[in-house]
């Protein structure tokens, strides 16, 4: 029986191959290895095709990208559908009114009393003794307390020589008062203004004229009076049960020469739910999230799967789901199985969170929940195994490749998809960091950063106070200058951990 080998996909009988000329096999052998070229060449092509129509299709709903850089043309969020309700109050809500001042706080109290009856004309008198009350809140012309000291310079009747007086202990020689530069302070770590706009913000609404170069220094001492509140900030954070953690870039420039090199620098948040400890970094390393949480760290971290975090066991790790929704989504939208696996786990990611938000609103059990859920984790686990089990090349760029190659690295983190079906108090989302970082991304953009290491360190220590004393509900003013009066009294600043030891 006559063998027949395979010549470009056509069968050839060995007895007529054996007859052809050298120079033609050798020819044929030139064109099927330039067919293989060309195959791969192509190959090459599309799978670079696809991932340029990933990255012009990314958008905040399959990627870390936010909503601000989403095109024109982005599919929108999806939102709840209409309940067809008229916008506002509906009949049955308990409406919220105007808040108004204790009559003793009033500057002025007046009264009016109708003359006459709207129906009759009679004359009227009397106290109505529950009276509507009506009340207008004004701001008074705001003006400056200026305080001079003047100090003379007198000359000796005995040597000629001449003595100037100086200042009192107590007067600081910048020139401002507690108020002024914690105001600062407020303006920019607050209202997230720029130093031109504070500049401009305190000579137009408070008539404090004052240069950039005296915004600098004023931001520098509420700075140098927070190190040992932000200091203790973080070490209440690296002994806390969980800890959410974020980062986001960061500019700092290199006006002072410490970042030389112009590295990329990075902001970090950890939160708690009373206190959120920030720090800016030139380094976005492993060593850099064991210097914030600690080496010895032995909470529980809520946080994405960057690569930095991997050093915290599984055991104490719980992983944000919805960065995981994010990359579902993405599988999703490629074609063939990838599209088949993605719709799969999107299924299931929306079934484990309707389950969430009853245990969430207390109409499911933990118990219930914990066994519902096990079903659940069990068919993820079958979706990533099966993506995972596919063979591809160790370099390929595929769509189908980065699914693969996906689903493989989220296995190996499994355990830490599920660690708050059993703990209480532990989010399955990280939304708390990312909500806290939020406000220092818009600075970000207004400012565009700092150029120093002191700006950067200004920038993060207000952040932690600002942030800190939002969750408290303290007065954010009123704690920068007594914090910046410390200072200058060289006495203990004040806390940002009033009475939270003591509630743990």
């Amino acid at each position: 029986m006559d063998v027949k080998c395979l010549i470009f996909g056509i069968e050839i009988p060995n007895s007529d191959w054996e007859k052809t000329p050298p120079s033609v096999k050798e020819l044929v052998e030139k064109m099927g290895q330039r067919l293989k070229q060309s195959e791969k060449e192509l190959a090459d092509k599309e799978a670079q095709k696809q991932e340029l129509i990933e990255k012009i299709n990314r958008t905040s709903n399959n990627s870390s990208s936010p909503p601000s850089a989403d095109p024109l043309s982005a599919e929108k969020r999806v939102r709840r559908e209409k309940s067809g309700k008229k916008r506002g109050g509906q009949r049955g809500h308990k409406g919220h009114s105007r808040f108004l001042s204790d009559p003793s706080e009033c500057e002025e109290i007046l009264n009016h009393h109708p003359e006459t009856c709207s129906c009759c004309g009679e004359k009227l008198s009397g106290e109505d003794a529950n009276p509507y009350r009506h009340q207008i809140v004004e701001i008074p012309p705001i003006k400056p307390i200026v305080i001079e000291h003047r100090l003379h310079q007198l000359m000796c009747d005995n040597c000629g020589a001449f003595t100037c007086a100086r200042l009192p202990e107590d007067v600081n020689p910048s020139g401002y008062g507690m108020r002024v530069v914690a105001l600062v302070a407020v303006l920019s770590g607050v209202y997230r203004h720029s130093q031109r706009m504070v500049q401009s913000a305190m000579s137009d609404v408070f008539g404090i004229p004052m240069s950039l170069g005296t915004v600098s220094k004023l931001r520098l001492e509420v700075s140098s009076a927070l190190e040992n509140v932000v200091e203790s900030a973080k070490i209440y954070v690296q002994n806390s049960r969980v800890v959410g953690a974020d980062e986001t870039r960061f500019i700092q420039g290199n006006v002072d020469g410490c970042n030389q090199k112009n590295t990329q620098a990075w902001l970090w948040i950890m939160v708690t739910p009373l206190v959120a400890f920030f720090e800016i970094t030139l380094s976005r390393c492993t060593q850099t999230v064991k210097n914030l949480l600690g080496e010895n760290f032995s909470g529980i971290l809520n946080s994405d799967r960057y690569a930095s975090y991997n050093w915290v066991d599984l055991e104490q790790r719980q992983l944000c789901w919805a960065h995981l929704k994010r990359e579902f989504v993405k599988i999703s939208e490629r074609t063939g199985v990838s599209k088949q696996i993605g719709e799969a786990l999107l299924k299931l990611e929306e079934e484990l969170f309707k389950l969430w938000y009853q245990v969430r609103d207390g109409t499911l059990s933990r118990c219930e929940f914990q066994l519902n859920v096990q079903l659940i984790r069990d068919s993820i686990k079958f979706c990533l195994l099966e993506a995972a089990n596919y063979e591809v090349g160790y370099k390929e760029k595929t769509p189908f490749a980065k699914t693969v190659r996906t689903c493989r690295q989220i296995l190996k983190v499994e355990p830490a998809l599920w660690l708050f079906v059993d703990v209480e108090g532990v989010e399955p989302t990280n939304n708390a960091a990312e909500r806290a970082i939020r406000p220092a991304v818009i600075w970000r953009r207004t400012s565009f950063g700092s150029q120093t290491k002191a700006g950067s360190t200004f920038v993060s220590r207000i952040l932690t106070v600002v942030t800190s004393l939002k969750f408290q509900r303290r007065n954010i003013l009123e704690f920068l200058t007594e914090a910046v009066g410390a200072q200058r009294d060289g006495t203990p600043a004040p806390s940002l951990l009033r009475d939270l030891l003591e509630v743990q």
